[in-house]
């Protein structure tokens, strides 16, 4: 078996087998997914429940929703959490911000007024942005370059099983209202507690000791060090067409995925298409289908070269689009959201985040590579953030608008996804960034 330490060391040889180590480590990491998507539909589901309890209005709901995990909150903490990943080390930030992230939920399960409400949501959302980089970086380092695309969708599989548990619990408890989505946000609690405490015997990103061991040993005399590694070498040549093209592709997608994942019983709800438990059953639906396409599909053709790529890519942008335009023609009645969170849920496992995630660390240099997901990401969240204040305003005139509007980001990052993509599949990260630095 390959002792810890090994695993990740550069250079890596392209062929090298998945171990039981890469697994575990990947589970492990894959929880900051879990957590993040958790704790934004533990929000989506009690968003009502908060709501009628605490006496919100729609724009304090848009408010709560921008600044929480799904948006501002959680931009925040990615910019921050991204960088210090690439300055201080993988491990210093996915070992300690998982108890930032206890103490927000904490404070959200307690919340007996607005202001606990909104600083718990807060914190919760800087924790999990600081962690996602962090995680996904250690992921892409350590994993073989044949299986990149295999690991990183197993963390995407997380992202889905964290809200399947979420909206399981909502719904069981569903009839005890409020109190049952407390004690949701607990369970995120000890889930949270237990990853910390087994995360502490995961050693450092083993590519990360040699880049910073060499950035380090560099001196200014040496070529091209070490000013490659300094934030700003990310906005100019290769590494800004990969910041622009991850950026854009990522930003449209998760404005439709953001919305349908905290908003889609909220609005199901408000506009009287199904009650509390149908709603959350009808969400947890999707989040079925997207780990099911993710395992079975994207886990096993995402290594299988640039022309895979490309058609998974293809068939999911298209199938994501058609389920927004479901809305422009049906009525919103309970069939056609489920045609919508079943297509949707379909194509964003194959033209989503788990493609984002792969890209994110094939196509930047290892002490960046934290640093520009934290600025894709973040922006990302950030442009949800805003977004999100005028989702339930829109929502209280219809599905009409928000689901035009949604169609179209998801037309703009099927197309751009599609048109531009690189062919890293099956190349070592070393490889990689020797014929960006060279084209």
């Amino acid at each position: 078996m390959t002792s810890p330490d090994a695993v990740g060391l550069t250079p890596v040889p392209e062929g090298e087998a998945v171990s039981r180590e890469h697994w575990n480590w990947t589970v492990l990491a894959g929880m900051a997914s879990y957590l993040d998507a958790g704790s934004i539909v533990a929000l989506g589901a009690g968003l009502a429940l908060f709501q009628s309890s605490l006496g919100l209005g729609a724009g304090a709901v848009g408010a709560l929703a921008a600044i929480g995990p799904n948006a501002l909150g959680c931009a925040v903490g990615a910019l921050i959490g991204g960088r210090l990943g690439d300055r201080l080390g993988r491990k210093r930030i996915y070992k300690y911000d998982l108890l930032v992230y206890a103490a927000g939920i904490l404070c959200v399960a307690l919340s007996v007024n607005t202001p606990m409400l909104f600083a718990g949501t807060f914190v919760v959302g800087v924790a999990v942005g600081a962690d996602v980089p962090a995680s996904l970086a250690l992921v892409g380092e350590f994993s073989p370059a044949g299986a990149r695309g295999k690991l990183l969708g197993l963390t995407q599989v997380a992202w889905s099983v964290g809200p399947i548990v979420v909206l399981l619990l909502a719904l069981a408890l569903s009839s005890l209202g409020l109190l049952g989505i407390r004690i949701v946000f607990a369970h995120l609690l000890v889930v949270a507690l237990v990853t910390w405490a087994l995360r502490r015997n995961l050693a450092e990103s083993a590519r990360w000791r040699t880049a910073a061991e060499l950035a380090a040993a560099s001196t200014s005399d040496t070529p091209g060090a070490p000013a490659r590694h300094r934030p700003r070498n990310l906005f100019s040549g290769a590494n800004l067409k990969a910041l622009v093209w991850t950026a854009t592709i990522y930003l449209f997608w998760n404005l439709a995925a953001g919305t349908a994942g905290i908003f889609t019983p909220y609005i199901i709800k408000t506009l009287n298409a199904g009650t509390q438990a149908a709603s959350v059953a009808l969400s947890c639906s999707s989040f079925v289908v997207t780990a099911l396409v993710v395992a079975a599909g994207f886990m096993r053709f995402a290594d299988r070269g640039y022309r895979a790529r490309r058609t998974m890519w293809a068939i999911g942008a298209v199938t994501e689009f058609l389920a927004f335009v479901l809305y422009l023609v049906f009525p919103f009645t309970v069939p056609v959201i489920v045609a919508n969170l079943v297509l949707f849920a379909f194509g964003g496992a194959l033209a989503g985040e788990a493609f984002y995630k792969v890209f994110s660390q094939e196509l930047f240099p290892t002490m960046l590579r934290g640093t520009a997901q934290g600025i894709t990401f973040g922006v990302a969240r950030a442009v949800l953030g805003v977004w999100s204040f005028f989702v339930p305003v829109l929502a209280e005139a219809g599905i009409g608008p928000v689901a035009a509007l949604l169609a179209l980001f998801l037309l703009i990052s099927g197309l751009v996804g599609f048109l531009f993509m690189p062919d890293t599949s099956g190349k070592s990260l070393e490889r990689i960034e020797t014929e960006r630095a060279l084209a």
